[in-house]
């Protein structure tokens, strides 16, 4: 009996140490949980507290002493001797900050996340492989190659991420790579340049070729003119210069483009989601209390922790610099130095073309080319995958790019094949653009800098201590004809081709309005006499009128007074739109909720703060709305693009009778009138439903319900449910998931320059640290942390810490 019960004790003993020391998946992947909750070496270890100690490292590859200094939001001060320490420092620093996050992306990218999470990932991977993900990386270190400044950069901080990657035991690693159970890879130049193209495919790859071809077949040219036309007409462009455009254009042959008549059953390339973007502007020194001119940036990205940005200042030879930087990618993205400040927001062109290609037999060895048969390029992928065989893809590739979708990849029940050709597969020099603009004195630098610039377009705001404010809408855009780049392009041609490229010096841009401001949300960039053609997928209709409003009307401008604007929640579609709705209800007929409602509605101030019901019941009328409007884009077999909001509210007001507005799926005959009204209902009970299922009234804050979640899709101890205002067609575009990802506000006085800054997250991308998250109570609140911004450490005030870097030999 005894020998028995050892025996059994044995057989548990050796199940417990083999399933603690082992992964499963039990539909998500555990980690070998002895490991994880080992008190010495696993989760444990990865608590902080908010006390740093001070101490000095000894590092191979410094070439002099470099200081950090650490202020209390844990924010480094980089004070260094040359700038390949600068950037040394700046990788080392990056990774111990946020090494899983920035190498966790560059897996995304570079489509092998398999190789972390298992085969659940493969599709998604597949699909980075074959939009060209890797290839574009590779141009732009190419580029970074060719020019000493880049490449010393690139390698210097590629050297800093390494030193801190050696440093690390199991103990040491961040709490995401025990909880995936992998360990972070030595880091390549070529990363920098994923990170870039990732950032280039969330902004810069919407297109909607494949839509409105489909558009096209079924609906006819005049009505795809009526639901998506080039431009909504609705002023307040970003430049307007009306007639001043004194330089002579490129220009191409004026024969009419021959427009497709098919359609395409492939479904097309994920995009950003619509109704959020980002703002930016200056004002003159005329217009602020001071007399300095002032600079405001709030990107509006996916609300992620870790934080997509993180903050740094860079002090050397010839550059001192703060702001956000993109952890993975030296310098700083957005930000100031001593003399200039800069930031962007999202240009919208359409940089996307798909060419319909015919290969010679199904070997797709050679394609057909202006009459001639071209090679093309098989690419084989191995993508690897975690606990299981590698997966062989191949690519084939034209010159006009990769063909994405075919037989063995989402070609559904597409014969033809259709090639990608993105801009982001040029050559580039972002790298530089970004070392240029950290180091900017005037104007003229600025101008220089954007020079290198391609992908993705940004609208570049610029304002600097002499005064001088600007704008600049910047990337590589193709000279287009009329209608170019709407459809999907005859790939046998070379006739459809990009042929060439609006020179520098002719794009959008201006100096010194005499209206005192510069300003840019998204939307159509230039007026009407502007003489390149211009398309996108969409371009803002409502937050860009709102700031050139309020920024007309202000004088004696603070930065106080710019915070408070970049917070503002007043909703311009609600204020146009929700009058239009209203006239349109028969009051006679409502029950005892819908009363109530139509009440709230009738008396809401347009403004999605936190505690409003007006704001929750017009979402819910809104959502209810627009899907039984556009059922037949909803309903489609094929892909359809929706028609903006400013259009679909347009419509309403003035063409009711609009065959879009019959529902199809009844026997009556509806116009916009009848929609409206059964979409009240519809949004009345979707709200009576959350609030007997909250049990409470729906605030705005609560019924939208901000989400800042992991990258790890939301791991709900690492996420965080924030209450917060604001909606996507304020300036405070917020909405459930995206948002303001980095709110700025400097000031550019002569004798000093100040500056303010927050994101919704913390400099730390560790959930164990209380540097985590400190900052999403200010983001939430609208309020900001005032920046250091000091020439010596010794100047520094609120240091947590300092940690200095001395060369081993």
């Amino acid at each position: 009996m005894k020998i028995f019960k050892f025996s059994i004790s044995a057989v548990i003993t050796i199940a417990l140490i083999y399933f603690l020391n082992n992964n499963w998946n039990f539909g998500s992947p555990i980690p070998a949980l002895g490991k994880f909750l080992d008190p010495f070496h696993g989760v444990w270890q990865n608590a902080e507290t908010k006390e740093k100690k001070t101490e000095k490292l000894k590092l191979d590859g410094l070439k002099a002493e470099v200081v950090i200094v650490y202020d209390s939001m844990m924010i480094p001060h980089i004070f260094a001797q040359n700038n390949e320490d600068l950037y040394f420092a700046q990788g080392y620093v990056t990774a111990s900050q946020r090494l899983w996050q920035m190498e966790f992306q560059t897996h995304a990218a570079a489509g092998r996340v398999s190789e972390i999470i298992g085969a659940a990932a493969l599709d998604f991977d597949r699909r980075q492989r074959r939009l060209g993900m890797v290839y574009a990386a590779e141009q732009a270190l190419e580029s970074a190659i060719e020019n000493p400044e880049a490449l010393a950069m690139v390698e210097s901080y590629g050297k800093g991420v390494n030193q801190y990657i050696e440093s690390l035991d199991y103990a040491d690693l961040p709490l995401e790579y025990k909880l995936l159970n992998y360990k972070p890879e030595p880091w390549t130049n070529v990363k920098f340049g994923l990170l870039l193209k990732y950032m280039a495919k969330t902004l810069n790859i919407g297109d909607k070729d494949l839509e409105m071809t489909n558009a096209l077949k079924l609906f006819g040219k005049d009505m795809v003119d009526l639901l998506w036309p080039d431009h909504e007409d609705i002023g307040d462009p970003i430049v307007d210069q009306a007639g001043k455009w004194k330089f002579k254009p490129i220009t191409l042959d004026s024969l009419p483009l021959a427009l497709p008549d098919e359609l395409v059953n492939i479904s097309p390339v994920e995009k950003p989601e619509k109704g959020v973007g980002s703002n930016n502007w200056a004002v003159s020194g005329m217009k602020t209390q001071t007399g300095s001119a002032i600079l405001c940036n709030d990107p509006h990205l996916t609300l992620n922790l870790p934080s997509i940005w993180h903050i740094i200042h860079l002090q050397g030879p010839g550059v001192n610099v703060m702001g956000a930087s993109l952890p993975g990618v030296p310098s700083v993205i957005s930000g100031f130095n001593d003399s200039i400040a800069w930031g962007v927001t999202n240009a919208q062109r359409d940089l996307v073309d798909w060419y319909k290609i015919q290969f010679k037999d199904e070997t797709r060895k050679e394609y057909l080319s202006d009459g001639q048969w071209k090679s093309s390029r098989k690419v084989i992928e191995e993508i690897k995958i975690k606990n299981g065989d590698s997966y062989f893809d191949t690519v084939t590739y034209t010159h006009h790019g990769p063909v994405l979708y075919d037989e063995s990849f989402h070609g559904d029940a597409e014969k033809n094949h259709y090639a990608f050709r993105w801009i982001a597969h040029d050559r580039s020099e972002e790298v530089l653009t970004f070392y240029k603009l950290n180091r900017a004195k005037n104007h003229k630098d600025y101008l220089e800098a954007l020079d290198h610039f391609v992908s993705p377009a940004q609208n570049f705001v610029f304002a600097s201590v002499n005064g001088d404010i600007a704008m600049r809408v910047q990337g590589k855009f193709p000279v287009r004809r009329k209608e170019e780049g709407k459809y999907l392009l005859d790939g046998t041609k070379t006739s459809t081709e990009w042929h060439a490229f609006i020179p520098n010096d002719q794009n959008v841009m201006y100096k010194n309005p005499a209206r005192g401001f510069v300003s840019s949300a998204n939307q159509y960039p230039v007026d009407d006499t502007y003489p390149y053609f211009i398309t996108s997928t969409s371009y803002e209709a409502y937050r860009n009128r709102r700031i050139n409003h309020l920024l007309s009307e202000m004088s004696e401008i603070t930065p106080r007074d710019m915070m408070e604007m970049q917070f503002d929640t007043y909703n311009l579609k609600a204020y146009e739109g929700l009058p239009v709705l209203l006239a349109m209800i028969d009051t006679t007929s409502l029950a005892p909720a819908q009363q109530a409602a139509f009440s709230i509605l009738k008396q809401w101030n347009f403004e999605n703060e936190i505690n409003s019901l007006g704001a929750s019941y017009f979402e819910a009328w809104w959502k209810s709305l627009f899907p039984l409007i556009w059922d037949e884009v909803k309903n489609s077999t094929v892909a359809l693009d929706y028609p903006t909001d400013y259009t679909t509210i347009k419509l309403i007001k003035e063409k009711p009778d609009l065959s879009f507005f019959d529902i199809v799926g009844t026997p009556e005959k509806e116009t916009a009138r009848e929609v409206v009204q059964l979409a009240f209902a519809k949004g009345v009970e979707a709200i009576e439903e959350w609030k007997n299922t909250k049990h409470m009234e729906p605030r705005w804050a609560d019924y939208k319900d901000t989400f800042i979640g992991h990258l790890l899709q939301g791991i709900p101890a690492f996420s965080h449910h924030v209450q917060h205002g604001g909606t996507g067609d304020a300036i405070n575009a917020s909405s459930r998931t995206h948002g303001p990802s980095w709110r700025m506000v400097v000031s550019l006085e002569k004798t000093k320059v100040k500056a303010w800054g927050v994101y919704p997250g913390g400099q730390s991308g560790n959930p164990g640290s209380p540097y985590y998250n400190n900052m999403l109570s200010l983001w939430s609140k609208g309020n900001y942390v005032p920046f250091q911004f000091e020439t010596v450490p010794g100047k520094m005030k609120d240091v947590s810490s300092t940690l200095t870097l001395i060369p081993a030999q």
